[in-house]
């Protein structure tokens, strides 16, 4: 596989969409066996993360711990009006890498890979690229 492949999410306002089921299916089409694979969000308010995907509690907690470490504050003075979701992202990160082995990602029982909407609702591509190694 050469470059990367896109995946595409339409989200809600503020929420985390499980993307872990598409990024599988991108790794298994690459053929790759072992190596690496980065998931990257090209976006400056949508981050990427890994966290639990049994209970979707985990999630709402999450959301709402951001929402309370980096509320809209009247004092921001970013045009927008978003520097609230800017801070989110730069708090999560824009990206996550999982190392690839037997053809699958490699992640914990209960773990899963999330797109985190922080100024929604919009359309985003979340890029995934497979790297032999």
């Amino acid at each position: 596989m050469s470059g990367y492949s896109t995946i595409e999410v339409d989200t809600g306002r503020m929420c985390m969409t499980d993307i872990t089921s598409q990024v599988r299916r991108i790794v298994k089409d690459s053929g790759v066996t072992d190596g690496i694979c980065v998931v990257f969000s090209k976006h400056t308010t949508a981050g990427i993360t890994i966290n639990e995907n049994a209970d979707p509690d985990v999630q709402t907690d999450m959301l709402h711990g951001l929402d309370m470490a980096f509320p809209d504050r009247p004092e921001f003075r970013h045009m927008e009006g978003n520097s609230y979701a800017h801070l989110r992202t730069s708090c999560v990160g824009p990206s996550t890498s999982v190392i690839v082995s037997d053809g699958d990602l490699v992640l914990g029982t209960w773990q899963g890979i999330y797109l985190c909407e922080f100024d929604g609702p919009r359309h985003r591509k979340v890029l995934v690229k497979v790297v032999e190694g």
